[in-house]
């Protein structure tokens, strides 16, 4: 059946400021380590703020695993404790801990993903954005994000885009948004036009596909909203909807039809990608 994944929004207020226990277990085990490699040295939390440039405050706050460390931090402490690149290695798991869990879901997805496919309506789809873009489409949210969140998030779908660089196996990409999503000035003017040229960038790749649906098409089979479907390599299909406060992971069969039958008549409704690729071209020249 259909799988809906829920859970306190980021920048709700809770305690740690993280979404899910294996985020909050990850950052506790990382502080555990560096309070270790400290007490060998026989230094207080206040020595090695000092060491390091971080105040005793922020270094209690690391080792209790109510904040996430940033790389220099973690390579300071490497080095002011001896740890011999033992510390420093963290940084991977507390990169992976600062995502919100439903994004380290969908990004694990993504990876396994053969091909993916994906509608948009009202913005540009996550794995184009610029980083400008993306701040922006951030920004406007209500009630607003924290500094913090918003750099959880901008690190979270910058992480998520390295799908398209896939080293080993390259993926099929097929975009399709609604001309409204490539006209809505996010950002501004300048943003935009940016924003338009990274796409112009990205169809040009061999294994990407952009599609628009022109405003002026009367027909438009995707007004329920912008979804994904992942194809992944054993041969299943899983469906994702983000809309308001549900982000949606669908793995129901009927339901997976229902989506891929939808997606099939949207492309049809599209210009194809050389003409849609003209059309962005239209519309950077307009912006």
């Amino acid at each position: 059946m259909g799988a809906t994944v829920q859970g306190p929004q980021v920048g709700d207020g809770s305690e740690t400021g993280w979404d899910d226990e294996e985020s909050a277990a990850a950052l506790r085990t990382v502080g555990k380590v560096i309070k270790r490699f400290r007490e060998r040295k026989g230094w207080t939390q206040a020595e090695l703020g000092t060491a390091i440039g971080y105040s005793e405050e922020q270094v209690s706050a690391v080792e209790r695993g109510r904040r996430a460390p940033k790389p220099q931090f973690l390579e300071a402490a490497d080095r002011e404790l001896d740890a011999g690149g033992v510390i420093a290695a963290l940084s991977k798991d507390v990169e992976e801990a600062r995502y919100p869990k439903k994004v380290r879901d969908l990004a694990k997805l993504e990876a396994e993903a053969v091909e993916i496919c994906a509608y948009d309506n009202s913005v540009v789809n996550g794995l184009l954005q610029t980083e400008e873009y993306l701040r922006a489409v951030f920004a406007s949210r209500r009630p607003a994000f924290s500094e913090e969140d918003v750099e959880r998030l901008v690190a979270a779908r910058l992480a998520r885009q390295r799908v398209l660089d896939g080293k080993q196996t390259i993926p099929a990409f097929s975009f399709v948004h609604d001309e409204a999503a490539l006209r809505r000035p996010v950002g501004g003017r300048m943003v935009l036009r940016r924003q338009l040229e990274r796409l112009l960038e990205a169809g040009q790749k061999r294994n990407v596909e952009i599609q628009v649906l022109p405003l002026a098409c009367e027909d438009n089979a995707g007004l329920d909203g912008p979804f994904h479907l992942l194809r992944l390599k054993e041969g299943t299909t899983v469906g994702h909807s983000d809309i308001q406060l549900v982000s949606r992971l669908i793995s129901d069969r009927r339901e997976i039809q229902i989506l891929e039958l939808r997606y099939g008549i949207i492309r049809a409704q599209a210009l194809t990608p050389r003409e849609s690729l003209a059309h962005i071209e239209k519309l950077l020249g307009e912006t």
